[in-house]
């Protein structure tokens, strides 16, 4: 919940005072009361217990309320609801390098990844384009921004895992992609200008190492994403324990390729956007079709004043229906 005026709740600091007053005022009257002299008067207009007593402080303590919700009121908030969004541009930014064929992620880290990457595509709206950029020791764009779903999907089964990763050139590359799409302002050479925009757009990255090639780091690209209000969602695939084993002849090794989900997490703080570990499968689809879910809906905010006020007209009401039975009156 958001407020147009928050201004208003200023005024609320003037109830405690209020009520503070009006506990004074009763005290004293109780203290001066002794002064009718008709006992029997008297004996009919005081309450006769305490919890009747403590019923004379209903009506304004309602009252009380009711300014209250009536101030929140006042201050216009704004309630956030879940919409679907009809149009957006997705950039899928996908590590192909050499370590994607390790099977600590069952059957293998790139057999996993692109059955995930499927149904995301798939999940998405019709109205959705997307754009796919894969990247190893250098980024590529292999389907530029489209309203082909099937075309995107038939292009998953020909990543060809090899080479390094380079994830900051690959952001970079993402975002002058956007920096390209109609509407967007700007020319896309370098880091982005002043006052430049582009449409309602993001990045979904997927890496499963760490950086070791590239001129950008992540954190530079990141900045870049950033001052064009681009959220970069990343998943960081794999394990700690991920190995793959190279061989040469007769030389073989092997080495360990651990994913790196500090830095995409930081990547994705930087950009406003959310960060994903997939450890297994399991997790990897998960991942997917959570950002689905989250890109295919936006929050829009939605006045609820009336609501406010409704209550505190009720308020009023049941604090004036209190003071009727509750109050003492004059026989």
């Amino acid at each position: 919940m958001r407020f147009d005026w928050p201004a208003a709740f200023g005024v609320l600091a003037i109830l405690p005072i209020a009520g503070a007053a009006y506990v004074l005022l009763e005290r004293r009257r109780a203290r001066y009361a002794v002064r009718f002299t008709n006992l029997d008067v008297l004996a009919s207009v005081l309450p006769a217990g305490g919890t009747a007593q403590r019923r004379r402080f209903v009506p304004p303590a309602l009252f009380a309320l009711a300014l209250a919700v009536a101030l929140v009121g006042v201050a216009r908030p704004e309630i956030a609801h879940s919409v679907a969004r009809e149009q957006a541009t997705v950039i899928m930014v996908i590590d192909t390098s050499g370590s994607m064929v390790a099977n600590d992620v069952a059957p293998t880290r790139l057999a996993a990844a692109q059955e995930a990457m499927r149904k995301f595509v798939k999940r998405l709206p019709g109205r959705f384009e997307v754009g796919l950029v894969t990247f190893s020791s250098q980024p590529r764009v292999t389907v530029p921004v489209t309203d082909d779903h099937d075309l995107i999907v038939q292009s998953l089964e020909h990543i060809t895992p090899f080479g390094g990763t380079a994830i900051g050139d690959a952001i970079a590359q993402a975002v002058d992609l956007l920096r390209q799409r109609p509407g967007a302002t700007g020319v896309p050479l370098g880091p982005p200008r002043a006052g430049e925009k582009v449409p309602p757009s993001a990045i979904v990255l997927m890496s499963d190492g760490a950086q070791n090639r590239g001129r950008l780091q992540p954190l530079q690209a990141s900045l870049r994403a950033k001052r064009l209000k681009i959220p970069v969602y990343t998943v960081a695939l794999g394990t700690p324990g991920g190995k793959i084993k190279i061989s040469d002849g007769a030389f073989s090794e092997t080495i360990s390729v651990p994913p790196d989900p500090r830095t995409l997490r930081q990547v994705s703080l930087e950009t406003g956007a959310q960060s994903f570990n997939a450890t297994n499968a399991g997790r990897l689809n998960a991942a997917w079709e959570a950002l689905a879910s989250r890109l295919g809906s936006k929050r829009e905010y939605r006045e609820a004043t009336f609501i406010f006020l409704g209550g505190a007209a009720l308020l009023l009401l049941g604090a004036g229906t209190a003071s009727f039975f509750f109050s003492p009156r004059l026989p």
